[in-house]
């Protein structure tokens, strides 16, 4: 794996004052927080939601929904 320097190369760069500052009006060079993307990662691919947390997820909103269908009822009679 080949290393990128993001510093930026004084001769090669426009706009650069001795010391590597950059004078009012101009955009200063590109800069990098990473030099290269770090590896591919196949192993963990997403899997979704599980079972178990849906259907209690699911469950629970029948349940609710029982409930205020029955309050209804009980209103209307």
């Amino acid at each position: 794996m080949s290393h990128i320097n993001p510093d930026p190369e004084p001769e090669r760069s426009t706009g650069l004052e001795p010391g590597g500052g950059v004078p009012p009006g101009e955009t200063p060079p590109a800069e990098s927080s990473l030099p290269e993307a770090g590896p591919r990662e196949t192993h963990n691919p997403p899997t979704g939601w599980a079972k178990g947390p849906l259907t209690l997820i699911l469950a629970l909103v029948v349940l609710v929904a029982a409930f205020f269908l029955v309050y209804a009822l009980v209103l209307i009679l």
